[in-house]
């Protein structure tokens, strides 16, 4: 009996040490199910990372991977202030589709680094960090052509090595738009005033829901009927110079030309010239107005220079379409849509049928 009594110990101490280890072992696996994975970057799974020099360092974008491989076309797509190139780019593709145009255009998003220590301020999930000899910026300065943080080249000179090399590696692009939504509005808003674009190529430019705008003078909407201003239609504007007490910043860079940054290497005459010339369109989403939460109302620009140009993004838009179709371009057709059914968000007014023929004109049928 005794023999068959430490049998039965040792046996069941065996069972013991299984269940143990067993334990152990779902254990392990449960908490490294529960850790996000360090996986690829997101950016870096839906495109192909391209990097271009420029004297501050190499500058980064992404190219969807579903492409011709003698594309005509192609879209450049800006990303805002917290970086989002991954929700930007996917918007792109997702309008491409729906526009058809997913074969024969080129998508790119580029993606402005910054050092990490500052990405707190402006990150967004799935960007890949920066790498030795990346150039930086704050989390502000792209936005209005800042030099980065080494002081040796502008974030408009970044975007010029950029496209021309894209032209460079894909020689049959025929068309380059660069689209900005939010911040990224912003720079190509005012981008398109100082653009060294590359030779061959048409470059067109469209401008969704920025905060603020860029004038080429000292006039603004006064009044405005506030947030009642909710269409062309039911907006009436009457153009006033402003005092120049009245919002000493108004007519600064970059809501305005004076103190124009030196290394833009273009007169505020000049720049004006090429604005009017170029080809640009306006996209504004119907519900970017008032204080809603999907207006974004508390990231909104309120300074009295912004506020200047209306209360919220669709006022301040519509109040530019005026003035731009008024002052700027007076010879050139309507060029604002308003996206219905869409509030401060590039997930929606892009893949919209409405923003169809700003994005991709020729396959807007």
């Amino acid at each position: 009996m005794a023999g068959s009594s430490e049998s039965g110990a040792r046996h069941f101490a065996l069972n013991l040490a299984v269940l143990r280890r067993l334990f152990c072992t779902m254990a392990a696996l449960l908490l490294f199910a529960s850790q996000p994975l360090r996986a690829e970057p997101a950016l870096e799974r839906m495109s192909n990372p391209l990097r271009v020099a420029t004297p501050g360092g190499n500058f980064s974008y992404y190219v969807a991977h579903e492409h011709s491989a003698q594309p005509r076309n192609a879209l450049v797509v800006m990303h805002g202030h917290p970086r989002d190139a991954v929700k930007t780019l996917q918007a792109a593709i997702d309008a491409a589709q729906a526009a058809g145009a997913g074969g024969d255009t080129l998508l790119a998003a580029p993606l402005f680094q910054v050092p990490e220590k500052l990405a707190v301020h402006c990150h967004s999930a799935g960007l890949p960090q920066p790498q030795d000899g990346d150039a930086l910026w704050r989390c502000g300065s792209w936005i209005e052509g800042g030099l980065d943080n080494a002081g040796k080249t502008g974030s408009f000179n970044a975007m010029d090595n950029l496209l021309a090399d894209m032209k460079r590696r894909w020689p049959s692009l025929q068309t380059i738009t660069v689209a900005g939504f939010s911040a990224g509005a912003q720079f190509v808003q005012h981008y398109v005033g100082f653009a060294h674009p590359p030779g061959g190529v048409r470059l067109r430019y469209v401008v969704a829901d920025p905060g603020s705008w860029l004038y080429f003078d000292h006039l603004r909407p006064q009044p405005i009927n506030g947030g009642s201003c909710g269409s062309e239609t039911a907006c009436r504007f009457h153009w006033q110079t402003l005092n120049a007490g009245q919002c000493p910043q108004a007519n600064r860079w970059k809501y305005g030309l004076e103190s124009l940054p030196a290394h833009l290497h273009r007169t505020a005459d000049a720049a004006r010239r090429r604005y009017a010339a170029a080809d640009i369109s306006y996209l504004a989403a119907a519900d970017d107005t008032g204080t809603a939460p999907g207006a974004y109302y508390r990231i909104l620009d309120k300074s009295c220079a912004a506020q200047l140009q209306g209360p919220y993004r669709l006022q301040r838009a519509l109040a530019y379409a005026d003035y731009y179709r008024r002052y700027l371009a007076p010879d050139k057709p309507h060029r604002l849509t308003i996206v219905p059914g869409c509030g401060h968000n590039v997930a929606c007014v892009f893949p919209a049928p409405a923003a169809r023929q700003a994005l991709f004109p020729i396959n807007a049928d």
